[in-house]
Formats: C-alpha cells, structure tokens, sequence
C-alpha cells in the first residue's frame, strides 16, 4: 500500500521537525538543566546527556535511516548503505545514551530500572539491535538468498517501523516522566521549561508521525533499480 502523494515533499517536514525537535533538545538540557558532561560533580549534566543522544540518535537518525532508503533517488544498493550506516550510528548512539542514563543512576545512588520508561527503552535498544544485525546479515553481508531475502523484506519493513514507534513512544513517556519530577521538585508547571519540554514531545510525535507518511508514500523512479515494491 502506498500514498498517492510522492516521498520527496514530506522528508522536507521530517527534515524539519527533526532538526526543531533537536534544537529544543539541546536547549532544554543546556540551558534550562545546566549543561552536558561525561564526568561532573553534578550527576544531573551526566543525565542531561541521556535525551541529546537518545533523540539524535533512535528518534532523529532512526528516522532519517527509515526515511532515507524510501526517498532518495539513488540505486538500491547506495541506499542501503546509507540505510544500515544511519542505523548504525542511531544505535551506537541509543547505546551510550542508555550507559549514561545508568552511569548517571549509579554515581547518584538512584535504582536502576525501575520506571515503565526503563523498562521499555531496554526493549527497544535490544528490538533495534536484533533488527539491525538481522538486516546486515539478510540484506548486506554476507547475504541470505533471493528467497529469504524476498521472505524477509515485509517482516523486515514491520519490525523496523514497529520497533521506531516504540521509541518514539517510549521516548515521549521519558519526556512525560523527567517533567513530572522537575515539577515535583517544585518547578512550575506552567513555565517556560515545562511548555518547552512538552512541546518537545510534541515534536517528537509529529517526527515520528511524518516518518511513517513517508515510508507510505509514493518512492521516486530510479531507471537502473526496478526491484522496489510499496509497502
């Protein structure tokens, strides 16, 4: 099934919220909670790190990756490349956000894993790893056959957009759950902070949103690479 609407128009959307969404990321963390740092005094700049890398990471770069091999006019093989090195550095990236996140509970004293948000963002990091190595292997190196490859594909497209939604959603309950202790350590919660933090998750939903229009759009014609079929 495809959207009678070409790919090419509504990447410029996702392009676009993606880079508002991580703007309004890295304002937040720099300068409403202070700042970023590997090593600090002040655990919360380790923390601030954990939703820079997460959205630029499984948000961000997850959908670009999805986005980039529906709509860019290159041959099948170019954007696979471009697919699997996206996901690659979003799931590097989700892995260092998620050690931060760790490494920020342990040197506070503060239990690990004990929120719905943890427990579903060490699902996906794990979803995104299997689909990732499944991929490679199936579609890059060193290949599965034409018939499991044809087999995979739709498996393959599912799993991957259903594994991005979860992230989006698990990511919008992480921006739900960090708002909702900053209030309960008395930040006003009709502030600039908690409005920049919530419209944030607001964009990120739309991101999230517009990535799935894409893959469901129309994929421009390539001469050369007549092996795509629509979703």
């Amino acid at each position: 099934m495809a959207l009678k609407v070409p790919a090419l128009p509504l990447t410029f959307v996702v392009h676009t919220l993606g880079i508002v969404g991580l703007v309004l990321v890295l304002v937040w963390n720099i300068h409403f909670r202070g700042g970023l740092a590997w090593e600090a005094a002040n655990k919360n700049l380790i923390f601030n790190l954990h939703p820079v890398l997460m959205f630029l990471g499984l948000i961000f770069l997850g959908g670009e990756a999805i986005v980039s091999y529906k709509a860019l006019p290159f041959r099948k093989e170019v954007k696979k490349v471009i697919h699997l090195v996206l996901h690659a550095l979003a799931l590097g990236l989700g892995i260092i956000g998620i050690y931060l996140a760790f490494k920020n509970h342990n040197e506070s004293g503060i239990a690990n894993l004990y929120s719905l948000h943890s427990w579903i963002g060490i699902g996906v990091i794990c979803l995104y790893g299997i689909q990732w190595i499944y991929g490679f292997v199936t579609f890059f190196y060193p290949g599965g056959s034409p018939a499991l490859r044809s087999e995979s594909i739709p498996w393959h497209v599912v799993f991957g957009i259903t594994v991005y939604l979860l992230a989006v959603g698990n990511a919008s309950l992480g921006f739900l759950e960090k708002v909702t202790f900053l209030e309960n350590s008395g930040l006003d919660k009709f502030g600039t902070e908690a409005f920049l933090v919530n419209f944030t998750a607001i964009i990120t939903v739309l991101f999230g949103v517009f990535v799935i229009f894409s893959v469901l759009s129309e994929a421009p014609t390539v001469e050369d690479d007549n092996s795509y079929s629509a979703i």
